[in-house]
Parts: structure tokens; sequence; C-alpha cells
């Protein structure tokens, strides 16, 4: 469809976290920065953000530019029991048939750790979604995973992920001890005016077209749709270009964006 007509070759403005599409705003290039540094030290890493601003994308980034040095283990929905969740890790730290009895899980788990370091390779537990973490008690053992440890350095690292209202819970005196252990801590925020358009021009010619496809009137006019929101701009901008497509236009402009509008609200 709109592909063709104006010379991309693939969609732009997807939804899936491709870090081919990661375009560097200056607080991607630092939280990135910060994250490669977490996973180098072994460390525990907070990056909170609106939903939609990067950070998932940013872990897979993440991944490709530390190499395979690095084992990473993904956990997307946290709304797990403590013991659930040490057998997720469990399984990918690549333990068959993980105990049910604690005990001997954490052994299991133990040895992993140890079978990796000796391998030469370091496990990262990325656990996205923390703001859906369902009570204390499994921060508590986020935290505890930072216990295996040799003499100079922790055998793992975790980076937790979540959503503004994360460091709302995070505040609160109970989770003391969980915030003591965070080495790394950053706030992802929406993208300015600026970084807008070279958002747009970034994903458009990453998928193989020119930069200028978006009017000056029509990045602006994103910009208020979305608030900045990478996920925002994403769903408004792939309305534009249907809607320009169908009205053979050579570029977007503030109109096009005006009708993307009112059917993004009906």
């Amino acid at each position: 469809m709109y592909k063709a007509f104006y010379g991309l070759s693939e969609k732009p403005f997807s939804k899936t976290p491709d870090p081919r599409f990661l375009y560097m705003s200056t607080g991607h290039r630092e939280a990135l920065a910060r994250l490669e540094y977490a996973v180098e030290e072994s460390e525990l890493a907070l990056l909170t953000g609106e939903i939609g601003c990067g950070k998932t994308t940013l872990s897979r980034a993440l991944m490709d530019r530390v190499g395979s040095r690095y084992h990473f283990m993904f956990v997307f929905n946290p709304r797990l029991t403590a013991d659930e969740l040490l057998r997720v890790i469990a399984q990918g730290l690549q333990v068959e048939n993980p105990s049910l009895k604690k005990d001997q899980l954490l052994g299991e788990i133990t040895g992993a750790l140890y079978r990796l370091h000796g391998e030469g390779r370091i496990p990262v537990v990325v656990i996205d979604e923390a703001q859906l973490i369902p009570d204390r008690e499994l921060f508590d053992e986020i935290r505890l995973l930072t216990n295996f440890q040799l003499d100079d350095r922790n055998l793992l690292s975790v980076i937790v992920m979540g959503q503004p209202e994360l460091r709302g819970m995070l505040a609160s005196s109970i989770y003391e001890p969980f915030r003591q252990r965070i080495s790394l801590n950053f706030h992802l925020a929406p993208l300015g005016l600026e970084e807008t358009l070279e958002y747009l021009d970034f994903r458009v010619t990453a998928a193989g077209g020119d930069a200028g496809l978006f009017s000056p009137d029509a990045v602006q006019r994103i910009f208020e749709l979305s608030g900045g929101v990478p996920r925002r701009i994403n769903a408004v901008a792939t309305n534009a270009l249907l809607i320009g497509f169908g009205r053979d236009a050579a570029w977007i402009d503030g109109s096009i964006v005006d009708e993307t509008a009112a059917e993004l609200l009906n």
C-alpha cells in the first residue's frame, strides 16, 4: 500500500521493539550508556518512563551492543510469586525441571551461575513492567538476587523497568532495602519538538525513504497529539501515511495529521 507510494521498503512506524528503528535521543543515549555500565559491573539498575517511550527497545539494543558474553533473560509479566520468579530465572539459566523446593531451587540457580561464570558469561535479568509487581516479597527476592556474588563482583546483573508510578511505589519506606541496592537510576522522558522531527526523519530513512516526508506543521501537530511519546508518534504517523496515500499526497502536512487526530479520537 503506502510503502511503495512513499518509497519505503518496510513500515517505518511499526510497534515491534526493533533496535534498528531506535532513535537515540539525548535521553536514550544516556539511558543506554547507563544500562551498559550496569551490566558490565553486574549491578542492579532501575529504568522508568512513560508507556511507549522505548524502554523495551532499549533493552534489545543493550543486548545487541554488549554481545554474546552476556546471557539475557527477560521477565515480561512480573505478576508472580517469589518462588515463581525464581523458577523463571532458573529456566532462563537453562536449569532443567527447576525444583519446587526453594532451598533446592536456590542451589540449582547458584550452580547455574557458577557454570556460566566458568564459561566467561554474565547473566542479565531484565524485569519489564515492574509497576505490576504485586507485593513487597517479590521486590525482596529481586534484591536478594544481588547476593549471588564472588569476592569482587556480583554473578549477575538485574535491570528493573517500569512506568513512572513505579517510582512512587518504591518511595515507600518499606522498600528502602531495595532502593539501597539500586546502583543506577534513570527516568526516560518523552521527546521534545525538535527530537520529534528527528525521530520521524530517522524512522522514515531507516525504512528506506527520504527525510522531510512530514512538513513542519505536521511535525508540530504530531508532537502536540503524541506528547513526544514514541509509541503515540508511531500511531499518529502511521495513520497520517495511510490518509496521505489515500489522497495521493506527496508529503504529509498538518491538515492530514488533523484528520488523523479526528480518526484516533473517534
